[in-house]
């Protein structure tokens, strides 16, 4: 069959692309676009070879793993190759890699797979000497990798000798190298208050922080590892199953993921697939799909090897979460607290599965650090509900007549001036509630439902009433008239009166929610509570003074000094006595050390109460000192578990942690 010159060029092209990406990427820890826009340049260039296998050469991407080691660190031979996984990117593909199993092991029954996360890090060989730690290598290309056994000895998940007395000579184990979230998340404020460059997500962190020259600074990086696998083992008999296989390794002391399972066949895989898409943005660690393997290991024999890609295991991708798309304008919005935030118009773009057209950006040293221009390619990032964010600019893309985004001068939306606090970043109106932004956010806020939780006064609503005139503060809510709330657009009499029902529910509420409604800068739900806890009653709080706030667990000096700030205010105090006036009111009562009942307790609510809210259930137990957790991890208490308790129920039980229902917590509260 004869190629065209386009065809050819076409290959030659893509391979260049596809090189220089896998050199930013595995050399220099650099990437430009995200994983999603390497899969489609990779996968392109595997359809163009599958249909003119003449074009394949040895040095095709498609043909190796990743790219050459870098020359600081010495090189280790794998004795037995770091293979990648083939991919299948949708339920169809996922069902004709379980077909092709089938038919080479000639089964008509159901695949049992082992399931496992696919975690977002850097792939590691661990090789243990007799019980001991004698080396750590990155994959490298699949053959050849880095030496990294000095920076491998810091991270506190690797053992430096093996558990128990019985374990095999030489033995190689393989895993993932990753940074949690909380720990990622504080390496970059660390590296924000420093004026340091920040990590553009935690692979990055990982890869950069297990690749230094010097371990010390690898030690001080929130590093673990997750265990998935073996290379060579000599002196010992290893288990028939790859799910016994895991077992055996977490009884030497290795960590393998507690989300791990065994399914069988594409419904057992796809289901698998959804609960832990579902689960994604509760995980501690970021992952980017799942793996499934042939769990016997004799049919893993059987089925062997194609290329560099065992024909017994395939990775299932999520939809991709990062994206690049055009930037197209910038607008600053005012928030509650006067906070100028310049959120991003975006060229429309498909972003895990959600079309996304806005983007934050926070401030504008975040505008400086990205180096954002209005007409730049940037890349995007969305996590389950959380508000995209722009990542990184693509620099190659900066078109010539890109424009630099400037501060505005006065307030977008009252224009009044806008400052910036000494030793901040944030600049803010200086008009207060008298600019209606602000007074719109706050009464917004106030009316949330962690807050008052006023049903039905929403948003759009609010911003009604505020540009008609019919409130001013939140406590002209509670004085609102029926025929002036029937009159307003989309509003009728019954609706009126839900309304005004709603608002006069909302009158019996606790001191913390209250606390929290008002908005007080940096106040949110934990100090909230905090506060009301320590003093009991509005008067002790509003008269505490700096230092009497910072006696309160959690609260510094400068969240005391917005504290007092805020009490000191005329306005502030006023709007408080009004609201009291009308009939705003909870228990006040001194809280005694003896009804703090649950203190040190930490509780999980999952599933549906049938008494109560999750949200009643939380206040009541805040209130008697437990903290109220969304996550299991082996320090939780209990689990409240009610109707339709999913994930986090299964963890408990896994993890030991005590279960209870409904009735039981009721009876726990008295």
């Amino acid at each position: 069959m004869s190629i065209s010159p386009e065809i050819k060029k076409k290959c030659s092209d893509l391979r260049e692309q596809i090189n220089h990406h896998n050199t930013l990427y595995y050399v220099y820890d650099a990437p430009e676009i995200p994983d999603s826009e390497y899969d489609r340049l990779l996968r392109e260039l595997q359809d163009l070879e599958k249909a003119y296998p003449q074009l394949v050469s040895p040095d095709s991407p498609t043909q190796r793993v990743g790219a050459q080691p870098i020359k600081e660190f010495g090189e280790v031979v794998h004795a037995l190759p770091m293979l990648s996984l083939g991919n299948s990117l949708n339920e169809e593909e996922l069902a004709g890699f379980d077909r092709r199993v089938s038919e080479r092991l000639g089964t008509d029954d159901d695949i049992l797979y082992a399931a496992e996360p696919k975690l977002d890090g850097l792939a590691v060989s661990l090789m243990y000497e007799n019980g001991v730690l004698v080396r750590g290598a990155t994959r490298g290309d699949g053959t050849t990798g880095e030496d990294i056994t000095h920076n491998v000895r810091t991270i506190p998940s690797i053992p430096l000798k093996l558990q128990g007395k019985r374990f095999p000579s030489k033995l190689e184990v393989r895993g993932e190298v990753y940074m949690p979230l909380k720990g990622f998340e504080k390496l970059n404020e660390q590296a924000r208050k420093k004026g340091e460059k920040l990590f553009a997500n935690p692979r990055n962190a990982a890869a950069g922080s297990l690749r230094q020259l010097d371990p010390a600074i690898t030690a001080l990086r929130p590093l673990a590892m997750i265990s998935c696998g073996l290379g060579i083992v000599e002196g010992a008999s290893v288990p028939d199953e790859y799910s016994e296989i895991l077992e055996w390794v977490q009884g030497l002391g290795l960590v393998i993921s507690p989300e791990r399972a065994v399914v069988k066949g594409v419904k057992g895989c796809m289901e698998y697939y959804n609960r832990l898409l579902e689960q994604r943005n509760t995980l501690p660690y970021e992952i980017d799909g799942v793996v499934f393997k042939v769990n016997n290991i004799q049919q893993q024999q059987k089925l062997g090897f194609v290329s560099r890609a065992p024909r017994w295991a395939t990775a299932h991708k999520f939809p991709a979460q990062e994206e690049t798309t055009r930037l197209l304008g910038i607008e600053f919005q005012v928030g509650r607290t006067g906070a100028l935030t310049p959120v991003a118009s975006l060229e429309p773009v498909s972003v895990g599965g959600v079309t996304v057209s806005s983007a934050t950006l926070h401030n504008m040293d975040e505008i400086i650090r990205l180096d954002v221009h209005k007409g730049d390619t940037v890349i995007i990032k969305r996590a389950g509900d959380v508000i995209p964010k722009i990542v990184s600019v693509v620099p190659g893309k900066r078109p010539k007549n890109a424009v630099k985004i400037e501060l505005p001068e006065e307030c977008p939306v009252c224009g009044s001036a806008v400052f910036k606090e000494e030793g901040g970043v944030i600049v803010r109106c200086a008009a207060g509630l008298s600019c209606k932004a602000q007074r719109k956010e706050a009464i917004k806020h106030f009316a949330s439902r962690r807050a008052m939780d006023i049903e039905g006064l929403g948003d759009k609503l609010v911003e009604q009433l505020v540009d008609e005139g019919l409130i001013y503060n939140p406590a002209d809510l509670f004085i609102l008239q029926k025929d002036e709330l029937s009159s307003l657009e989309r509003m009728g009499e019954k609706s009126a009166d839900n309304l005004i029902a709603a608002l006069e529910k909302s009158k019996n509420t606790s001191l913390a929610r209250f606390i929290y409604a008002l908005g007080i800068r940096e106040v949110g739900e934990a100090t909230s509570q905090s506060l009301a806890s320590y003093y009991g009653g509005l008067r002790k709080i509003k008269d505490a003074s700096i230092e009497s706030l910072q006696q309160v667990p959690d609260i510094g000096p400068i969240v005391a000094e917005n504290i007092v700030n805020f009490f000191k205010q005329a306005d502030n105090l006023e709007v408080i006595d009004r609201l009291l006036i009308v009939g705003v009111d909870w228990l006040q009562q001194e809280i005694s050390r003896q009804s703090m009942v649950f203190s040190g307790k930490t509780f999980v609510l999952t599933g549906t109460l049938e008494h109560m809210t999750r949200d009643h259930a939380k206040d009541r137990l805040v209130a008697l000192g437990a903290k109220v957790s969304g996550s299991v991890s082996s320090k939780t208490n209990y689990v409240v578990a009610g109707e339709k308790a999913g994930s986090k129920l299964e963890k408990a039980k896994k993890l030991g942690v005590k279960v209870i229902n409904e009735q039981e917590l009721i009876k726990m509260l008295g």
